[in-house]
């Protein structure tokens, strides 16, 4: 059976999915709360990362019985700014810098310590601890690294095929996906370092990490399942 890979694209929309979802949870008796699992998605820019976790997202949806929800830049920033969780979210964050010390990420310089970087990690770790979703990009397994409940996976692939991809997603020029590949290639690169004094490079990060040249998204989709599927202990997903 082909998995449904309809999802709201409008940003609110899966927000307030979201939120809805968030309140019948907390209105579970305390000895029917159980913790879900989080997947989050790195790739190298060019690589298939939203699609896969289109595919992966339906999947899980339909392993588990239950809604899950895809995080990325934009729903997460929404998050962040939505007054309905910002106490929870927000409630650690006096000092912002000792709260990412917290985490394993030790802050240099003005962008790291300010508020608005910390809100948003704050944010996307409130999201991982929930579970149920899906995190594309924004350092997710930098940041859930020491989250028990996380499984952090990778896309790589070799820079003409990124390109390639690129282009015929976007509908523009080699050129033009060449130039784009360089310059947010470079743009990640740079936040991931000196937000995080990190590398998202680094494989030991991740449990797997797969060659999107090689392999599709509905391929790698169905390997991540299998994977959560062994490594999750609670019997969530069956």
């Amino acid at each position: 059976m082909r998995p449904n890979l309809t999802l709201p694209y409008r940003v609110e929309e899966r927000l307030a999915g979201w939120a809805r979802i968030q309140e019948g949870r907390h209105a579970e008796a305390p000895a029917k709360a159980r913790t879900r699992p989080t997947v989050t998605i790195s790739r190298q820019f060019g690589c298939e990362g939203f699609p896969l976790a289109l595919q992966l997202h339906a999947l899980l949806n339909q392993a588990t019985g239950e809604l899950w929800t895809i995080f990325d830049k934009e729903l997460i920033e929404l998050v962040a700014q939505d007054a309905r969780i910002s106490i929870q979210v927000l409630e650690h964050l006096d000092d912002p810098s000792r709260f990412l010390e917290g985490f394993g990420f030790h802050p240099r310089g003005a962008v790291t310590t300010s508020e608005a970087f910390a809100k948003m990690v704050a944010t996307l770790l409130h999201v991982a601890r929930e579970g149920n979703a899906v995190i594309v990009g924004r350092g997710g397994a930098l940041l859930c690294r020491k989250l028990e409940n996380c499984f952090h996976f990778r896309l790589e692939a070799g820079r003409d095929w990124r390109v390639r991809s690129l282009a015929r997603r976007m509908g523009i020029s080699l050129d033009e996906a060449g130039e784009l590949e360089r310059t947010r290639s470079r743009a990640r690169e740079h936040f991931i370092r000196e937000n995080l004094n990190a590398d998202s490079a680094d494989h030991s990060l991740y449990d797997a990490v797969f060659n999107n040249e090689r392999h599709g998204v509905a391929e790698i989709a169905a390997a991540i399942l299998a994977y959560v599927q062994r490594g999750w202990k609670n019997e969530l997903i069956r």
